[in-house]
């Protein structure tokens, strides 16, 4: 059965409604950089275009001979976000959307290399030359201890979600972390085009640290 990251890794990407304290480890993500609304960017549908295209191709690579060392079925792992204001260094929160800063990205199994990624991407550029691959990196992203949750409903909604992580860091012993490069994380369980709002799944992380 190919391996689901979703469901070998529960801790990361099912948690419980109630916050918990975790420790995420180091892994490889495609990302891309943006900002603004991305109900209407078309910086941010471009870059989910060339996410998902270059992670699929990776994916199926067994299929055209071209599958790296170490390569395993696998399903590809669900989209996330790093997300904060451009006018504001300390946080994130729903605002005017238009403000907002994000890195798009996709989990990679730990088989792709950086030759692997170049590679890939020059087999997208030329099935899709529109697309600029130059925006697409591959990084190694450690985000360390953190607070989390599972937030069912609307995005909008979720600023009740993330108060109540505040609240938990803050009564056993943490601070929210939040910097240039701990951001505040969203990992997308559902297909908003798909799913009802009221059913959305969103796993949602803030960075803390021990006070």
């Amino acid at each position: 059965m190919p391996i689901d990251f979703k469901k070998t890794e529960k801790a990361l990407y099912q948690p419980k409604t109630t916050p918990s304290i975790i420790d995420v480890p180091a892994m490889t993500f495609l990302m891309i950089d943006g900002s603004g609304n991305p109900n209407t960017s078309a910086k941010y549908k471009n870059a989910l275009e060339i996410l998902y295209g270059l992670s699929y191709s990776i994916k199926m690579s067994k299929m055209s001979g071209a599958q790296q060392e170490g390569y395993y079925e696998y399903v590809v792992p669900p989209l996330e976000g790093l997300w904060w204001l451009s006018d504001a260094e300390d946080g994130f929160a729903a605002a005017d959307k238009d403000l907002y800063c994000w890195t798009s990205m996709i989990r990679q199994p730990e088989f792709v290399t950086p030759e692997a990624f170049e590679f890939f991407k020059t087999v997208l550029a030329k099935k899709k030359p529109e697309l600029d691959m130059s925006l697409a990196r591959l990084e190694v992203f450690t985000e360390g201890l953190c607070v989390q949750a599972m937030h069912i409903g609307p995005y909008d909604d979720e600023p009740a979600t993330t108060a109540a992580m505040e609240r938990y860091a803050t009564e056993n012993g943490y601070a929210i972390d939040l910097s240039d490069v701990r951001r505040h994380h969203e990992i997308y369980l559902a297909d908003p085009r798909k799913t009802a709002p009221e059913k959305l799944k969103t796993v949602i992380r803030l960075p803390v640290r021990k006070v």
